[in-house]
């Protein structure tokens, strides 16, 4: 019989700080594809790989998390959660705070929220609040009521939040065999980079497991970490925080990333770098993905695969290497961008009468 996957917290609970008895709080998450990028690897003569995170229950990463992080305010006694988001946070607390029975409360900045994340947040019943001011005003005021007041914050700052998402570095080995060489992902509040980090380093060396005793090590090396920022919204590239972060790619639009730390760890422990990617280049890649590689994606997270195309073209990227990009949230998240044209236009339909040999004509068919 075919197994059947349990939710990251069941499937990885001998590394992950929970017991046989906790209440876990899943919707299925985790388990994504890694799906072999044929023209990526063509293009730069190595193996490279999507982790395609957009098919998580809630259409993005912040699920394997997001588990964790409810799982962790029910074994609290909490009886309502609370975070600041662009928009995937908000669509994922919401959804499992709605599985766990507890209330969501939603801190958004005004005017900089996609209407897809927007619409799964109010679907699930959050109380959603717009905030006048950018992420890091909300995430500020959503700190303060976490300390203040009888809620549960589930931003990636939530060490459980982290726990749940180094999974995801668990299941590539798992599925490749080994670590790859190199991983390349987008950067905004830095909480995935370093997770990826995280579970990387604890696949590549003996684990002390709270329910299961010494872990052998899974994975005999660790990837050299490659993060891309929004040029926008690149506060590890400036070095310092940026107050008014401007981009598209709404997801990564963060000046003062929670993780900073911990990312600049990750940076530096695997040999890897946190580089830019300009708007440009992102809607760039977004549509190579689409048109290339049948993956449909959100701007952001085609920051990853726009940051590889540059270095390639910079003849940056090693030849022969096993390389894993993790897109991290679903195009009908942000449906928009790929509506329009390379020259910004809105794409419109071929009108067509209702006639076949004319829509054959059209399809450049010719009659057997």
């Amino acid at each position: 019989m075919a197994h059947q996957w349990r939710g990251v917290i069941r499937e990885y609970a001998d590394r992950l700080p929970v017991t046989e008895a906790t209440k876990v709080i899943t919707l299925g998450e985790g388990g994504t594809p890694l799906v072999h990028a044929q023209k990526l690897s063509e293009l730069t003569g190595s193996t490279v790989y999507l982790k395609v995170e957009g098919m998580n229950p809630t259409g993005s990463f912040k699920d394997r998390g997001m588990t964790m992080a409810m799982t962790a305010a029910v074994e609290a006694g909490a009886k309502a959660v609370v975070c600041a988001s662009t928009g995937n946070t908000s669509a994922s607390a919401a959804a499992y705070a709605t599985a766990a029975g507890l209330k969501c409360a939603v801190l958004v900045p005004e005017g900089k929220i996609s209407m897809g994340k927007l619409s799964q947040a109010i679907a699930h019943g959050a109380t959603l609040l717009q905030v006048d001011g950018n992420f890091d005003n909300c995430l500020d005021i959503a700190r303060k009521l976490g300390d203040s007041y009888p809620v549960f914050l589930v931003n990636s700052v939530n060490p459980a939040r982290i726990q749940g998402q180094k999974t995801g570095a668990f299941e590539i080995v798992d599925a490749l065999g080994d670590a790859p060489d190199i991983h390349v992902l987008p950067v905004g509040n830095a909480g995935n980079i370093s997770a990826y980090w995280k579970g990387y380093k604890e696949y590549s060396a003996p684990f002390e497991s709270a329910t299961a005793g010494t872990l052998p090590a899974v994975s005999t090396k660790t990837p050299a970490m490659w993060g891309f920022q929004a040029a926008g919204a690149a506060p590890f590239v400036a070095g310092h925080p940026i107050t008014e972060p401007d981009t598209i790619a709404t997801a990564i639009r963060i000046g003062n990333p929670a993780s900073w730390d911990t990312a600049i760890a990750a940076r530096d422990e695997s040999g890897g770098f946190i580089e830019a990617v300009t708007d440009e280049e992102i809607l760039d890649a977004h549509r190579w993905l689409s048109a290339k590689e049948g993956v449909f994606v959100e701007p952001g997270s085609a920051a990853g695969v726009a940051g590889l195309i540059k270095k390639h073209a910079a003849g940056e990227v090693p030849t022969g290497k096993t390389i894993v990009i993790t897109v991290t949230g679903h195009g009908l998240k942000d449906p928009q961008w790929a509506l329009r044209t390379e020259d910004g236009s809105e794409v419109q339909p071929v009108k067509v009468p209702n006639d076949v040999v004319t829509v054959a004509s059209e399809l450049g068919l010719e009659e057997n």
